[in-house]
């Protein structure tokens, strides 16, 4: 029976007020933030019993999720073997194990094929992963990194969703880890050509990861070695080793601007080279290609260019650029080609550079074919340099992950694997691409997949989901846990909006900084697509994003509460303007870029106001709303969904007891919730059914 009489926990309110650009407001609830206080950690655990109380009417439709997930799964299972040097790498899962593991077995020539459950001969053990987890509520990997000769392997370990790795060193053969000296990295694992230095990340107070240290293997971490670092608080530094290991290419990133350096790893103690000084707008990304460079960058062509160059320094010569509609993503080098991932009509794509007799052949440039409408194409991990073949996955709405290898001289694709889904038959189910116009007339690509008895009347039940910042692009891919909204009628659709990177670097900047309410009404305009062509019942909407996309669903939420019966807004980012106006906080100094400094610029303040969630609450009918969040979190705090959660309570004027106003803190995770697949699943189960209950779809269509 439903739970309408349970009570909400109010938190106390204990104002300060904030005055920037002549303007003052109040925050009552900011002194959530510090979750050293007991009586913060009595709040969070207050929300998540009401959560339990307004929601355990739901515990059979989250069970049958849940077995509907496990039903779709192939739970014993194992990953096409992926080659690096001598060594093919594997990685299996188990049924009743949430945590995969990895092995290897030594090239003989011919690529394995390993079975579920059954050790190849020969088949070594490195990491098993059940194990390593045992007794810890939180687990994730960083990094799995096997040294040059592959005796010897390093990778990372965080056991609270903190996202600061544990670096250990593994000796293969003895199954014995040699080294853990160094705790608290950031992402990020190279070797030395020697082998007798690992590199690794630091991140700062403000999370920002800033240097690149080196560790000789058996020392102290005291006596590690500082290789480079950026002061510059707007730019975060990464690292990863050249395709053919020869090289540590660094990359140092603001929102607009890059430069790279290298550092031979036959000479780690040398200093990082920088290939191109940074300069304001100038983006770019190398790849080694043998005694060349390929160059991604943003010198000459707003979709990106591809250029080449000495290694060793040079001038930067044109091979080809982006056409129109079309972004130029990265370049995979090989010792035959290069493949670039790009962005075109909208799409995931490659497209394929042929190197003859040393020297790179643009007139034979040629695109990875693909099958369907809606067809992602990504590169996959291809580790060796010399290959006659390159690895890349395929991916739709409707189809399962599929790992392809496409062959370099004759173009031809070889499916190795598609994920098998037992009991899915795709033929119930249609996709494709519709097109929303946007209040300003632009025309706004929805990816849409439902049952194919599902027809256009207006009755049908439907789910939105959106992100729209970064240049990020939301592409079509297959999730099994999809289908158990597919399987109830559901229309499923994705929201391609402005302030994405699905329609190449202007749709990017069509939704950032003083465009970014564009964002917000392609979303709205979404919305009324799918209700004016039929597709969905207006009344019957839920609407779902994550982090940036939960700004997305806090904004959508003050503009068009009407669209929305139920919104889910993950780890969301709905205390914009007090989090960008605190410099002291993580990342937000890099994020100015992005939306803008309202500290500085009073028309970024007054704009960022405007659309900020926790300041636009209105005192109308709202949608139902589940906020979901991590309490180790440090991309976006815990405390913007309390805040916002307990602003929208006070407010809206909501019949609650139909429309309630939930608030989940995991208390031990992260950004990406919960670690674990089976914890993954009961998770997911728990807001699909808190969604598919407020859109009246809990029950599958006779």
């Amino acid at each position: 029976m439903k739970n309408t009489t349970a009570t909400p926990p109010v938190p106390e309110k204990r104002p300060i007020t904030r005055t920037h650009h002549g303007d003052t407001t109040s925050d009552d609830y900011d002194w959530l933030r510090d979750k050293n206080l007991p009586e913060v950690i009595a709040h969070l655990e207050a929300e998540n019993a009401y959560a339990d109380a307004r929601t355990a009417h739901l515990g059979a439709v989250r069970e049958a999720i849940v077995e509907e997930i496990r039903g779709y799964t192939k739970e014993t299972d194992m990953s096409v073997p992926s080659l690096r040097g001598d060594w093919w790498y594997i990685t299996r899962t188990a049924e009743g194990e949430n945590y995969p593991t990895f092995s290897r077995v030594k090239n003989n020539g011919e690529r394995p094929v390993p079975q579920p459950g059954v050790m190849l001969e020969g088949e070594q053990m490195l990491l098993d992963c059940p194990k390593l987890a045992e007794g810890e509520q939180f687990f994730q990997l960083n990094g799995i990194q096997p040294s040059p000769s592959q005796r010897l392997l390093a990778y990372g370990v965080d056991t609270s969703g903190g996202e600061r790795y544990d670096l250990r060193v593994l000796d293969v053969e003895s199954g014995e880890v040699i080294d853990d000296a160094v705790r608290e990295t950031g992402s990020g694992i190279a070797f030395s050509a020697d082998e007798t230095t690992v590199f690794y990340a630091r991140v700062n107070d403000a999370w920002r990861q800033h240097q690149v240290w080196a560790h000789r293997v058996g020392t102290s971490a005291d006596e590690d070695r500082l290789v480079f670092e950026d002061e510059n608080e707007s730019f975060g530094v990464y690292f990863s080793t050249s395709r053919d290991g020869k090289y540590l290419v660094i990359e140092t990133v603001s929102t607009t601007s890059t430069e790279c350096h290298l550092l031979s790893l036959t000479e780690p103690d040398a200093k990082p080279r920088c290939v191109q000084p940074r300069r304001p707008g100038l983006e770019y990304t190398v790849e080694v290609a043998g005694d060349e460079l390929l160059i991604v960058h943003n010198a000459d062509n707003r979709g990106f260019a591809l250029s080449h160059a000495p290694v060793t320094g040079g001038e930067w010569e044109p091979l080809f650029e982006a056409g129109d509609g079309e972004r130029l993503m990265y370049v995979a080098a090989f010792a035959d080609a290069a493949v670039v991932q790009l962005r075109s009509g909208g799409l995931s794509s490659l497209r394929v550079l042929p190197r003859r007799e040393g020297k790179w052949d643009t007139s034979a440039l040629w695109d990875v074919p693909r099958t369907g409408e809606l067809d992602t194409l990504e590169l996959a991990s291809n580790y060796n340099y010399e290959t006659e073949t390159v690895r890349f996955t395929r991916t739709s709405l409707l189809t399962p992950d599929t790992v392809c290898e496409v062959a370099l001289a004759s173009h031809g694709v070889e499916v190795l694997k598609q994920t098998e889904v037992p009991g899915y038959d795709p033929s119930l189910y249609v996709e494709r691409r519709e097109w929303a116009t946007a209040a300003d007339g632009t025309r706004i690509p929805l990816s849409v997949a439902h049952r194919r008895d599902v027809q256009p009347d207006g009755t049908n039940p439907g789910y939105l989901y959106g992100y729209g910042s970064y240049e990020i692009s939301i592409d079509p891919s297959f999730s099994a846990m999809r289908l158990p909204l597919l399987d109830r009628g559901v229309v499923f659709a994705i929201a391609h909006v402005r302030g994405g990177g699905e329609m190449g670097r202007d749709w990017y900047e069509g939704g950032k900084l003083l465009n970014k309410k564009n964002t917000f009404s392609d979303f709205v305009a979404c919305a009324h697509h799918l209700f004016e062509t039929g597709l969905v019942q207006q009344g019957r909407l839920a609407a779902e994003g994550g982090s940036a996309g939960g700004l997305l669903m806090g904004a959508v939420t003050n503009l068009a509460p009407e669209a929305f019966r139920a919104v889910l807004a993950q780890v969301p980012f709905v205390d914009a303007l007090n989090t960008i106006l605190d410099p002291s906080l993580p990342l937000t100094v890099g994020e100015w870029e992005e939306w803008g400094n309202p500290l500085a610029d009073p028309e970024v303040y007054r704009y960022m106001k405007e659309y900020s969630p926790v300041e636009n609450i209105r005192p109308v009918e709202y949608p139902a709303i589940m906020a979901a969040t991590s309490l180790n979190d440090i991309r976006v705090f815990y405390v913007e969904p309390a805040k916002w959660v307990a602003r929208l309570r006070e407010t809206v004027t909501s019949d609650q007891a139909e429309r309630p106003i939930i608030f989940r803190c995991e208390m031990v995770a992260g950004h990406g919730g919960r670690s674990g697949r089976y914890n993954k699943w009961e998770q997911r189960a728990d807001q699909l059914a808190f969604m598919l209950d407020q859109i009246g779809a809990t029950e599958k269509p006779a």
